[in-house]
C-alpha cells in the first residue's frame, strides 16, 4: 500500500518590496502679481499704449453731447464741505433738504447778500448736481452748529440719511477748522497748491479724497478730479480705469490722465453722463456717444 503523499504547505518567500512612489512635485500657488510702486503711473502708461487717445476722445464726445461746462463758485468752501459730507451715501436731493434744514435751524445773522437773496426767488445749482437746486439764503451759523446738542443736530439733518454718523463728523470738522484757524473759514485753502490743500482736508477724520476734491474743485477751481459712484461706474465700463481699482488709485489715475484745465469739464461731463445715460441699471447704450469705444458694449473696443 502506498503511503499517502504528504500535503506540501505553500510557503511564501520574502515580500517583494514595492517600488517607492515618486514624490509629487509640490505645486506652487500662482504667484501674485506685485502691486506696482505707482499704480496710477503704470495704468496710464498701459492705457496710452493699448488704447491711445481714449481719454481725449471721451472728453470730445462728452463736450459735443452735453456742452463744455464753465466753472463758477456756488458755495463758500465750508458750506461745500458740510454739504458734501451730507451727500455721502445718499442722493443729492436728500443732502439738499438736510442742508436747508441746517440753515433754518441755525441761521446766521443776515448780511447784505442774504437780504438780496431773500428778495430773489431764483434757484441756483451747479453742473452735475443731482438735486433740485436751492435758493442762496446764506450760510448757517457754524458756531451754533458746532455747539448744538448732538441729538438735536442728528434730528435736523436726518433727511440726509446716516445722520448719527454725519452729525458728529460735521461737528468734528468744524471744531478742527476753528481750533487750527481761529474761525470756521476755509478760504485759506485757495492759497495752497491743489495737493497741499487736499492733504490738509484729508487729515480730518472722515474726510477722504473725494470729499476734499469736491470742496477744492468747486470752491476754488483747483485742478482735482473727484471720483464718485457715477464717475467710477462710467470709467470702469469704458475702461478708463481697471477693475478692482481702489478709490484712492482712481483719483490718482485721473490726475495723470487729465491736464489741469480738463479736471472740471471731465468731472461734470462724466457725472452727467452717468446720471442721464450710463445708469447703474439699464444703461441706454443705444444712444450713448461713448458706445463705439466702450468696453461695456464691446469687450474688444479699442
Amino acid at each position: 500500500m502506498e503511503e499517502p503523499t504528504p500535503t506540501t504547505a505553500t510557503t511564501r518567500g520574502p515580500a517583494t518590496p514595492r517600488p517607492a512612489r515618486k514624490a509629487r512635485a509640490a505645486t506652487k500657488p500662482p504667484a501674485r502679481r506685485k502691486r506696482p510702486a505707482d499704480p496710477a503711473k503704470a495704468w496710464v502708461t498701459k492705457l496710452a499704449r493699448t488704447r491711445p487717445g481714449l481719454m481725449a476722445w471721451v472728453m470730445e464726445q462728452l463736450d459735443a453731447h452735453y456742452g463744455t461746462p464753465v466753472w463758477a463758485r456756488v458755495h463758500d468752501p465750508t458750506s461745500e464741505l458740510v454739504l458734501t459730507i451730507l451727500t455721502q451715501n445718499t442722493a443729492d436731493v436728500n443732502a439738499e433738504h438736510a442742508f436747508d434744514r441746517l440753515r433754518a435751524a441755525y441761521p446766521a445773522a443776515p448780511s447784505d447778500t442774504d437780504v438780496t437773496a431773500a428778495t430773489d426767488p431764483s434757484i441756483v445749482t451747479r453742473p452735475g448736481w443731482g438735486g433740485k437746486g436751492w435758493q442762496d439764503a446764506g450760510t448757517p451759523d457754524w458756531q451754533a452748529v458746532e455747539d448744538a446738542p448732538l441729538d438735536e443736530l442728528i434730528e435736523v439733518i436726518r433727511p440726509g440719511g446716516l445722520a448719527p454718523q454725519k452729525a458728529p463728523r460735521i461737528q468734528a470738522s468744524l471744531r478742527r477748522i476753528r481750533e487750527e484757524r481761529g474761525d470756521h473759514s476755509l478760504e485759506f485753502l485757495g492759497d495752497m497748491t491743489a495737493l497741499e490743500a487736499r492733504d490738509w482736508l484729508t487729515s480730518m477724520p472722515g474726510i477722504g479724497r473725494k470729499t476734499a476734491s469736491v470742496v477744492l474743485l468747486f470752491s476754488f477751481g483747483l485742478p482735482l478730479m473727484p471720483v464718485d459712484r457715477h464717475i467710477e461706474r462710467v470709467a470702469l465700463r469704458i475702461g478708463l480705469i481697471p477693475p478692482k481699482t481702489t478709490a484712492d488709485d482712481a483719483h490718482e489715475m485721473f490726475l495723470r490722465m487729465l491736464e489741469p484745465d480738463e479736471m472740471y469739464p471731465a468731472h461734470v461731463g462724466l457725472i452727467t453722463h452717468g446720471r442721464r445715460i450710463c445708469h447703474a441699471r439699464n444703461p441706454e447704450c443705444d444712444r450713448c456717444p461713448i458706445a463705439p469705444r466702450c468696453r461695456y458694449v464691446d469687450r474688444k473696443a479699442a
